[in-house]
């Protein structure tokens, strides 16, 4: 146990802040708090920081905080430079911090390393070290007082949002280096993503209490899922019990012969200790489809040649999008993507070639102008002037699928925030049933709670949807298949972002090199199929045929394992062998073999109605 506070409580203008909470960093551990925007968090950060104190109480036994020896900590503000050192040069600010003064010591040295490592990593070029921090924008100048942080290496290091303001490279470096990072940190983040990467604890902060979960981000969330239905079954239960006992008490408490018994079961009754009612879920999961009024045509949309951009063409890509495909659109600010969108909505005009849509397709198009949205009414009000057919009982209904219930539906539409606004715009689209979405980076100020409940919503949608977010785990609930924008290219890749993040793992940075050299044979063998032939395969998506020849792969390597044991096997009774709970090597080997094939072959229908 490295710190722990004990039964601490935190209050701030007479609100209680954190109630009786218990936490402990042990070790290495790289501990997550969640929590919902005022919940506590960063007034936790500033406790273990030290720039807060526990509030005094008397029942409380011991200090409150303990620690097993003289500790380091050290913070990251979302403010994280000082006014009076946005004067000094990055290379004077960094240096500053570092314990060896002998210019050619070996500590110096390791120290600039480390210097130079994590410079470059966060984005920067070496040549910015002389540059002052007042040249910096906002973003930049967090970026350097997270260097400096790290360069200290406190035994605890506290991280509030240090994914603000990075781009995806830099966030994904941040991750690696966080995994080999050798000491204690507690982070702060709306970042899922990077929680599921970083952490491997998490705890919780809901109504002043504190609740910890081991395990990723991914783990605390299910978790927490079962938990929640565990204790609302167990209550469930108890209060039918309860019932039952109260009613039986009712009903022959006047008798006199039955007296004694309706005496026995009201304090069997006053005994169970009782269960609280569980707390609601703050995100709502949809459990039914949502289904577009219009069915629309098979091709939703056709592009050929198509070029796009503003002034000048951003890039040209041809392809074809199917009905119900969840398309997930990634790539470099300025690489094109909001063009795409806009294009396809008919709000850019084709700079070349043809976008062509299907028959009766209805767009619901967002991006962050539409959800700029202004009015003096009422959020129910509001809703309900869009959507006269719908009853007031089913508009309080619709909005508390998407977290506008009680007094969150009272409020003025001009009121809420930047993310409470894309939120009430999307339910907007989603309850207008089309069937294309147009969404161009939707969950841009939304808190952690609501993108699960927007997530959940587009899975249970049944259109087809293009997206453009930089939200990785957005992407990895929702993208069903991934579109790359780089540089003047579009790749399209045919699974989920979380294979394609394993298959750039795997293959290196270089954009052609991330389709392995077996699957660029395959779609070259597609072109070279005769065109008679190919006029027949255009029905056949790339991504079924992909699965299509990688399953045929694995049939012929399970087939041909089988076959190796089946030799192996009958070489083996031809030479007398009998079966005594063992087998010669070579045929195990073989055996083990042909069983892993067999559970790849089977693993590669998984998901795809084999």
């Amino acid at each position: 146990m490295l710190y722990q506070i004990v039964d601490g409580t935190v209050s701030a203008g007479g609100a209680v802040v954190l109630s009786h909470i218990d936490l402990e960093i042990r070790g290495k551990e790289k501990i997550a708090v969640v929590g919902r925007n005022g919940a506590g968090k960063t007034t936790l950060l500033r406790l273990i920081a030290g720039e807060l104190e526990l509030d005094r109480d008397d029942k409380r036994m011991g200090p409150g905080i303990v620690t097993a020896r003289q500790l380091s900590v050290g913070i990251l503000h979302q403010d994280a430079v000082a006014p009076r050192e946005k004067e000094r040069t990055v290379e004077e600010l960094l240096l500053a911090g570092c314990p060896a003064r002998d210019l050619f010591s070996r500590e110096r040295f390791a120290y600039e390393t480390e210097y130079d490592r994590l410079f470059t990593g966060f984005g920067f070029e070496k040549a910015d070290k002389k540059k002052q921090l007042s040249a910096f924008s906002g973003g930049e100048q967090k970026k350097i007082a997270f260097i400096r942080l790290l360069l200290m290496k406190p035994d605890i290091l506290l991280l509030d949002e240090p994914t603000d303001h990075l781009d995806i490279a830099a966030v994904e470096w941040l991750e690696r280096y966080m995994e080999s990072y050798e000491k204690a940190v507690v982070v702060v983040s709306h970042d899922r993503f990077f929680l599921d990467q970083v952490a491997d604890v998490v705890c919780e902060l809901a109504d002043g209490r504190l609740k910890r979960y081991p395990g990723s981000y991914t783990h605390y969330r299910e978790q927490k899922r079962k938990d929640l239905a565990a204790r609302r079954k167990a209550y469930e239960r108890q209060q039918q019990e309860l019932a039952r006992l109260y009613g039986l008490v009712e009903r022959f408490k006047h008798k006199p012969n039955k007296a004694s018994f309706a005496r026995a079961k009201r304090k069997m009754a006053d005994r169970i200790l009782r269960i609280e009612k569980p707390e609601k879920d703050d995100v709502h999961i949809f459990t039914g489809d949502i289904t577009p009024l219009v069915l629309g045509s098979k091709w939703v949309l056709e592009a050929e040649h198509l070029a796009i951009g503003y002034d000048k063409p951003l890039l040209e890509l041809s392809l074809r999008v199917k009905r119900g495909q969840k398309i997930g659109i990634v790539g470099d600010n300025g690489a094109g993507k909001t063009a795409f969108l806009k294009t396809v909505a008919g709000l850019l005009p084709v700079m070349k070639g043809r976008c062509t849509l299907g028959d009766r397709t209805t767009i619901g198009y967002f991006d962050q102008h539409t959800a700029a949205i202004q009015s003096e009414k009422r959020v129910k009000e509001h809703f309900h002037d869009l959507f006269p057919s719908l009853t007031e009982k089913e508009v309080c209904s619709v909005l508390r699928f998407y977290l506008f219930g009680g007094q969150a539906a009272a409020k003025r539409v001009g009121d809420l925030s930047g993310g409470e606004k894309a939120r009430l715009v999307l339910a907007e689209l989603l309850q207008s049933r089309p069937n294309l979405l147009l969404l161009d980076e939707p969950t841009d100020h939304m808190d952690i709670q609501a993108k699960e409940t927007l997530e959940s919503a587009l899975r249970a949608y049944k259109g087809t949807i293009l997206f453009v977010s930089h939200d990785r785990y957005f992407l990895g609930q929702v993208a069903e298949e991934i579109l790359i924008f780089d540089g003047r290219s579009a790749m399209y890749y045919p699974f989920g972002y979380a294979h394609y993040l394993e298959r750039c793992r795997m293959s290196g940075s270089d954009l052609a090199a991330r389709i392995q050299a077996e699957d660029q044979a395959l779609l070259a063998g597609l072109k070279a199929v005769p065109k008679a032939e190919r006029h027949r395969l255009k029905e056949i998506g790339t991504k079924e045929a992909y699965l299509d020849w990688q399953q045929r792969l694995k049939r012929e390597q399970m087939e041909n394992a089988g076959g190796q044991v089946e030799r192996l096997w009958e070489g083996w009774q031809d030479m007398g062998g009998a079966w005594n709970g063992s087998m010669p090597e070579e045929l195990a080997r073989a055996w083990e073999e042909w069983t892993e094939s067999c559970i790849q072959w089977y693993e590669s229908f998984e998901g795809e109605g084999g």
